[in-house]
């Protein structure tokens, strides 16, 4: 347990903490809506810094993350909880387990686990699985000094921070996948429990910030898939993000809450490619879908396939001094 950062002291012994964007007022006794922060007699604690519940290297490819070390391995970890509810999240054994009162882990180090990195030949540590911003005070610290010992850092996030924690740790965090879970108020309201205008803001401020992004969607069959929202998205990110910013449009399948809607179609998958494409995107890969061929990587000036990928596995990388080595095109990203 460790006292937290970025929280505000109420009236009596409230407190209101600014972690992320919900800025969950908590009274004495009580914890925030991701149920890992508690406040004690005035104090906001952490109650998971240095509680892992996984920790395994994975292939960089996992998170998704196609333009950041490609064929790397990175070190991934989690602690339990997440402020988000979705539906849908597939791993919900651990994400929601503290609504449950459980708060289970092993105890590590940051020093521990950017060991453990290094000796698993990994280039850089992700924190994943659940939401890293909940975990903030210790991946925090691990990244200090995972950049030190020459690590790239990761999240995999759904985009609720607030401005001020992300300015924190922006000099030691160089790359992020963040969900944008759709593109409609009522999606997140009703199947998130979250506001889309905060992760919009959030996702500007990574950018702003010099944290290279990653988008990933989900494609939902009847919730959020539809032609007209796909493109909205689209055109979001040209806009906002720059058209070297990659997309991952990934299948579905049912779990946890949502059990009574089927995987998505993968002539889905490719019409969303088809959209991100047409609105001027150079880089729009499908999720989930290993082997049929939209998770290649190709140069957006010539077409030449550079890196073919099957699942999290790269079969072939043409790429030399991060160019495509037919037409000297640079190819955006971290590494390549």
């Amino acid at each position: 347990m460790k006292e937290a950062l970025f929280y505000q002291r109420e009236d009596g012994e409230s407190v209101r903490c600014v972690l992320c964007r919900f800025n969950c007022l908590i009274n004495p006794g009580r914890r925030g809506i991701c149920n890992v922060r508690e406040n004690r007699g005035g104090i906001l604690y952490s109650l998971v810094y240095g509680k892992l519940c996984a920790e395994h290297p994975d292939p960089i490819e996992k998170k998704p993350l196609f333009h950041v070390l490609p064929g790397s391995r990175s070190y991934s970890i989690a602690s339990v909880g997440c402020n988000f509810g979705c539906r849908h999240c597939q791993n919900f054994t651990i994400s929601q387990l503290p609504r449950n009162g459980s708060i289970q882990g092993v105890h590590r180090t940051p020093d521990e686990v950017v060991s453990q990195a290094l000796a698993a030949d990994c280039r850089s540590i992700a924190y994943t699985y659940t939401e890293p911003t909940i975990f903030f005070e210790f991946a925090y610290d691990t990244a200090r000094v995972a950049s030190a010992a020459g690590l790239t850092n990761i999240f995999v996030t759904n985009g609720y921070i607030s401005k001020e924690p992300l300015a924190l740790i922006a000099p030691y965090l160089h790359a992020a996948n963040i969900d944008l879970k759709g593109f409609s108020e009522q999606f997140y309201r009703d199947v998130v429990h979250a506001k889309l205008p905060q992760v919009l803001d959030s996702i500007v401020e990574y950018k702003r910030q010099g944290v290279w992004i990653e988008l990933t969607t989900l494609l939902i069959p009847g919730l959020n898939d539809s032609p007209e929202e796909l493109q909205e998205i689209a055109s979001y990110i040209v806009t906002y993000l720059g058209v070297d910013t990659p997309w991952h449009v990934s299948q579905f399948y049912p779990t946890y809450l949502m059990l009574d809607r089927p995987r998505t179609p993968l002539a889905t998958l490719r019409l969303a490619r088809e959209i991100g494409k047409a609105a001027g995107l150079r880089y729009v890969y499908e999720g989930n879908v290993p082997g049929e061929g939209g998770e290649n990587s190709w140069c957006p000036s010539c077409s030449t396939l550079l890196i073919q990928r099957h699942g999290y596995t790269i079969t072939a990388n043409k790429i030399r001094n991060g160019c495509c080595p037919a037409c000297g095109t640079e190819i955006a990203g971290i590494g390549m």
